[in-house]
């Protein structure tokens, strides 16, 4: 904890000019930059909702037998579901897809996502945010709505539209960093960023059970047309009442104008270029990349395949997976709104350095979370504690959010180059790069033991 009398008043908000007075707070109430948060939480929902829809919906859009078929495993666990009285009114097309095909129709989104996130960043720096964050899920909403079509023609058909969907989610995280870039105050970073990025936990939360239900009562194919209409809504909401930064916002009013700026303009530097050696030599900027990589291996892996582990391994049927594989990232989301007000009110509050901060909701957010995972993997087929041990650790992951998910922008500078947005999101940039390579594998084999879900990405070539 840091004393008021240490001589460092004011390090947390001017990193780079020590010394400068602290601008007195616009009120929160109404403001500009807290309906920004607000749309983008609402926009990051529609962007997990569209991401996570497929892994329940391929629950339903896959012939069982083919699956059991293929997984020697799927019957160590009893059937336990409670019989469902209520009569499914449609059925869906079913498809013959193995395990090997499932695993490259999950893992195809990624390859397209990882694609974007160089031009992203570039992108943002030259058109803005507000139009690349947009059309991001402007896009991902419209090819969203043709997926029933990509599915019955084919395996092929339906990888590459997921992989042109993960092409436009690629520039949500840098376009939205762009933004923030230009509205968020250094000491309302934690609660900005931590709204608007909450939106993806909770578009997990109710997209999962949601889709679940769409299967059920109607057929997998509504499960995609109303993502997609949803998200088209929502663009035409952000168009309308976003603007790009605080001086283009025409219903801002001119104290919290004031306040952002001069907030953001303690933290100026004379740099005119990107300083590309000094990046790829620091050793806080391979601190993030580190922390991304190990956190988003695990995040993305269950994110993907939570639904399928619920249905092959514990035996759920379509209705209690989606509820089931929902709660975890529930709980998840109430941590990251709660964690991203507590960052903020120990720094400004309580005095705690940013780095004091940082450093201890990563720890609990990392460490946490590993704990109750690797314990899930020896329970067997108890379904409560593997729930229960689950929605821990993903709910623990949510400190994250305010340790190093958003270090990014407490250490990269503000310049004179382009508003300071292309060296932050040149740092977000080589933080995402890493981690996506892991997320993605032509193969998916779910067993029983130690490990439960197992990513194998060995080739035909290189079986022995």
């Amino acid at each position: 904890m840091r004393s008021p009398s240490d001589g460092e008043e004011g390090a947390d908000s001017t990193p780079l000019l020590r010394g400068a007075p602290r601008p007195e707070a616009a009120p929160v109430c109404c403001s500009a930059r807290y309906n920004l948060a607000v749309l983008a939480f609402f926009g990051f929902f529609v962007l997990y909702a569209l991401r996570v829809n497929l892994s329940v919906a391929l629950v339903d859009m896959v012939d069982s037998n083919i699956t059991s078929a293929g997984n020697m495993t799927s019957k160590e666990c009893a059937d336990h579901s409670a019989t469902i009285t209520v009569l499914r009114r449609h059925m869906g097309k079913r498809y013959q897809w193995d395990a090997e095909t499932q695993g490259w129709i999950l893992g195809s989104f990624f390859y397209g996502y990882i694609i974007t996130q160089i031009p992203g960043g570039y992108l943002a720096s030259k058109v803005g945010g507000k139009l690349l964050l947009g059309f991001g899920i402007l896009g991902t909403s419209v090819l969203t709505l043709f997926t029933p079509i990509a599915a019955d023609l084919g395996v092929i058909a339906l990888v590459v539209l997921r992989a042109l969907e993960g092409l436009g989610e690629g520039v949500t995280f840098p376009a939205m960093h762009a933004m923030w870039s230009s509205w968020a105050p250094p000491l309302e970073r934690s609660k900005l960023l931590s709204i608007s990025y909450a939106g993806a936990q909770l578009g997990t939360v109710i997209s999962l059970p949601l889709s679940g239900i769409i299967c059920f009562y109607l057929n997998w194919t509504f499960v995609f047309y109303l993502f997609g209409i949803v998200g088209i809504i929502w663009y035409i909401l952000w168009i309308w009442l976003v603007s790009e930064t605080p001086e283009s916002h025409k219903k801002i009013s001119q104290y919290e104008k004031e306040y952002i700026l001069s907030s953001l303009r303690n933290q100026l530097s004379s740099q005119k270029s990107v300083p590309w050696i000094p990046m790829v030599k620091s050793l806080p900027l391979w601190a993030i990349v580190v922390a991304h990589f190990s956190y988003n291996w695990t995040f993305y892996t269950l994110l993907t395949l939570l639904p399928t582990y619920m249905k092959e391994i514990l035996r759920f049927n379509v209705q209690e997976n989606g509820f089931l594989s929902a709660v975890p990232y529930f709980g998840c989301w109430i941590c990251m709104i709660l964690s991203g007000q507590a960052a903020d009110t120990l720094r400004a509050k309580w005095n705690f350095s940013t780095i004091c901060v940082r450093r201890t909701f990563s720890l609990i957010g990392m460490i946490g979370p590993a704990v109750f995972l690797i314990a899930a993997g020896y329970i067997g087929c108890d379904y409560s504690l593997a729930v229960a041990f689950l929605t821990i650790s993903t709910t623990l992951g949510g400190f994250c959010s305010s340790g190093f998910s958003i270090n990014h922008l407490d250490i990269a500078p503000s310049t004179l180059l382009g508003n300071g947005k292309l060296f932050s999101i040149s740092l977000l940039l080589l933080t995402y790069l890493v981690p996506f390579s892991s997320q993605c594998s032509p193969k998916v084999k779910c067993r029983t033991g130690l490990s439960v879900i197992t990513m194998d990405t060995e080739t035909e070539g290189t079986k022995k």
